[in-house]
């Protein structure tokens, strides 16, 4: 498979998916400068986390904007596979790609550290291999964090499955403690209604090597990439 992985200026994290995808899961890896309007015939878009110029705004607001993206949203629109880690997740709820919105963490703070997650199911190639009932060990680092939709969009969005993982403790009991950031309902990631473009705040790509302690992300990762290729 061929992913592109998409580079705004200040991005810090799409080098890490560059490896877990290239060196770790040894698939073809392109890089997607952010004034371009090319996506390079891939298969996959990732737009990795870290930042994209003009966050001091509103994450992702400006960014939004990239060249490129006006290609990813075209490329999503045709049904192809678009995922966004933290600040590619802040982007894609600006570029309306995906619903709800992204806000400041309710404590105020920037949180960087390891928390649990739990899929909520598996009606979906991002978590279709994983185990409803294991809660996995992925790591945060965002100021704006807090996920949040109206009433109606969440009720909508619980009956056709778009929540893809829920903040929980190490047991996956989902309690307000185990949420690090205030987001509603616990959500750490969603789909939209298509159930090809996917958003999440956790960072997989930063727990995808033995050498970090921690690879329990790197079986998001596969997941995607048994369900994306051809049968």
């Amino acid at each position: 498979m061929k992913f592109g992985v998409v580079v705004f200026p200040g991005s810090n994290c799409d080098h890490d998916t560059f490896y877990v995808l290239g060196e770790i899961l040894n698939q073809e890896v392109v890089e997607l400068w952010h004034k371009e309007n090319d996506l390079k015939g891939v298969d996959a878009v990732i737009l990795p986390g870290g930042f994209s110029y003009g966050d001091y705004l509103r994450s992702g607001a400006i960014a939004r904007f990239s060249p490129i993206m006006e290609e990813v949203i075209n490329f999503a629109n045709r049904g192809g596979f678009v995922f966004g880690i933290c600040n590619g997740f802040q982007v894609l709820c600006e570029a309306g790609l995906l619903p709800g919105a992204l806000l400041h963490n309710d404590n105020q703070k920037f949180i960087c550290k390891n928390t649990h997650i739990l899929p909520d199911n598996n009606d979906n190639l991002l978590t279709r291999d994983l185990d409803k009932t294991q809660p996995i060990k992925i790591p945060i680092a965002h100021g704006e964090g807090r996920y949040y939709a109206k009433k109606s969009t969440l009720q909508k969005m619980r009956m056709q499955g778009q929540i893809l993982f829920r903040y929980c403790n190490k047991y996956g009991q989902i309690t307000t403690d185990a949420n690090p950031n205030g987001s509603m309902e616990n959500i750490a990631g969603v789909c939209n209604e298509n159930k090809n473009v996917f958003g999440m705040m956790p960072h997989p790509e930063r727990a995808g090597d033995e050498m970090l302690g921690n690879t329990e992300g790197k079986s998001i990762f596969e997941s995607v990439i048994h369900n994306l290729l051809p049968r």
